[in-house]
């Protein structure tokens, strides 16, 4: 994908960096090891772009994944993203994973039925290792069967994507939270 400006940011996680281009946002970089593994894995993604004040749809984009890793709420299915050289399946399932909403989850054989092929979900796994936009599309709420981890190749792995379902206080499992969904019974004070 075509790159033509590139701008990094600070978030509570660390810091990323956004590239764009005339169609939309072209990817997102997650923190690295440092800023310098940052800047450095972004602009090999991109060698064209050049840093740049972020245009207003980029910049509210931003905004909103700041927000989002600030724990507050935040609409990121604003931003265009620019999937024209992707892969008309993986294309499809970075929308099923935009549905997802923020403390939510779904399971990469559940978007694999979504897409109508149950027998996809490790199809489904490499297009979400393959994410360009990691936040935008929200790759880190698919989870493995049973709400195990999965993968997830961002700077920190697994670790990462679960400080991010952290943030997000979503549930990885099927279970209830401590004492959510218990019955209540009032018992008379028997002195």
């Amino acid at each position: 994908m075509e790159a033509k400006g590139v701008a990094f940011f600070d978030t509570p996680i660390g810091g990323c960096g956004i590239a764009w281009g005339p169609r939309g946002i072209t990817g997102v970089q997650l923190p690295g090891a440092s800023e310098a593994h940052t800047r450095a894995r972004l602009m090999r993604r991109f060698p064209d772009a050049r840093e740049a004040p972020p245009p207003p749809g980029v910049a509210a984009t931003v905004t909103a994944v700041v927000s989002l890793l600030n724990g507050e709420p935040a609409e990121l299915t604003a931003g265009t993203l620019d999937m024209d050289r992707l892969p008309p399946f993986d294309r499809w399932v970075y929308a099923i994973a935009r549905e997802i909403p923020p403390g939510e989850t779904l399971t990469y054989g559940e978007v694999a039925t979504r897409l109508g092929d149950p027998a996809a979900a490790r199809a489904v796994g490499r297009a979400l290792g393959d994410n360009p936009f990691p936040i935008i599309v929200p790759c880190h709420r698919v989870l493995g069967a049973g709400g195990k981890a999965g993968g997830f190749s961002a700077h920190g792995g697994l670790a990462t994507k679960a400080r991010l379902l952290s943030i997000e206080r979503a549930r990885t499992t099927g279970e209830p939270a401590l004492f959510e969904d218990l019955p209540v019974t009032i018992r008379p004070d028997r002195r």
